[in-house]
């Protein structure tokens, strides 16, 4: 008996005490992409036009409502809220909301947060208004979208709406007709090289190759986000960025072997193709990362002017299947006969 009460007097020794200061955690470090995301206008990179119009309204502060389209990654979203701190200041933290549409995109939102925060007033400095961050806005539902434009007409006063979104023909055409519409392009790879080498510079890491960054590049395909995400995760994973190492990280074939695959293709030489396509297939590599792939080697391939545009049509009508959900290796093989067939006419129209 005495052997279990010295037991657990023993056991209520070690356990820790509710009332115990918890252990201090160490600090996670950020990812790269917030880590270095432009708190100014000025550091953003690309479209410098649209980037000096808003320039402008932040100087002046005669802000609109308005609409900034383009492909993900060009900096829609932080060249709004760069603008919002422009304008406001220190003001930003209380007249400023910003909202997902993909996540709160229901007719109750606009009804609620969004009409909530327009009805509040707040003390701004004479010619500012609060500002109304609508990120993803095409993925608003159409009702919310029509509660949305009266909201924009009741409250015009005091507030402001900056929506952000992909495709612009998806809002309708009410809220269109009272945005200014700025458009953004992809960005260009020497504007997305100069970014990755500064993150590079600034993290002081030298262990990269040419040819790992041609590989962040080539898998970017002028996304910023996409570019930080695989140059961290590449460095994380395996301290070196190769482009061997790009390619593991981010899952898709390698080029040089779908160059050797079309090769195969515009010599019409259909068994040799369809060996090595099946080889990536059993690797484990998805169907919808090798037709992008594909697309993007074709793109760049020395070939006639007329038989590029008939395999990127084929291409194309192979990735829209594959898309829907029809992406078994027949798929894919019968895309290589394609391929083929049109080479074989070429070669045939030339004879």
């Amino acid at each position: 008996m005495s052997e279990n009460v010295d037991m657990n007097a023993s056991s209520r020794k070690s356990a820790p005490s509710l009332f115990q200061k918890p252990s201090k955690r160490p600090q996670l470090e950020l990812p790269w992409l917030e880590k270095y995301r432009p708190k100014i206008l000025s550091d953003i990179v690309g479209n410098q036009e649209t980037i000096s119009r808003l320039d402008v309204i932040s100087r002046e502060g005669n802000m609109t409502n308005m609409i900034i389209a383009g492909p993900p990654g060009t900096g829609k979203t932080t060249s709004i809220v760069c603008l919002a701190n422009a304008l406001l200041g220190e003001y930003a933290k209380k007249a400023v909301l910003e909202l997902n549409a993909s996540d709160d995109r229901g007719i109750d939102v606009v009804r609620n947060k969004i009409k909530m925060f327009a009805q509040n007033k707040v003390s701004l400095p004479p010619g500012r208004h609060k500002i109304i961050i609508l990120d993803e806005a095409d993925n608003m539902t159409s009702a919310a979208q029509q509660a949305l434009r009266r909201t924009m007409e009741i409250y015009s006063n005091s507030t402001r709406f900056a929506l952000a979104c992909n495709i612009s023909s998806k809002i309708i055409e009410p809220i269109q007709s009272r945005c200014a519409i700025l458009r953004y392009s992809k960005l260009s790879d020497k504007e997305v090289l100069e970014r990755v080498l500064k993150v590079l510079e600034y993290e002081k890491i030298q262990n990269y190759t040419n040819d790992g960054l041609e590989a962040i590049l080539f898998v970017a395909e002028g996304d910023l986000r996409n570019a930080l995400n695989s140059l961290q995760a590449t460095y994380a994973g395996f301290g070196n960025i190769t482009a061997k190492n790009v390619f593991r990280v981010c899952d898709t074939p390698h080029p040089l072997r779908m160059k050797k695959i079309l090769e195969f293709c515009t010599k019409a030489d259909i068994r040799k193709a369809i060996i090595d396509l099946l080889a990536l297939c059993k690797e484990g590599y998805s169907p919808i990362d090798m037709i992008s792939t594909l697309f993007k080697v074709v793109r760049f391939y020395q070939m006639p002017e007329k038989m590029k545009l008939d395999f990127i049509r084929e291409i194309g009508f192979m990735h829209m299947r594959i898309a829907e959900g029809v992406d078994s290796e027949m798929q894919l093989t019968g895309l290589i006969a394609k391929l083929c067939q049109v080479a074989l006419k070429h070669q045939n129209q030339s004879a």
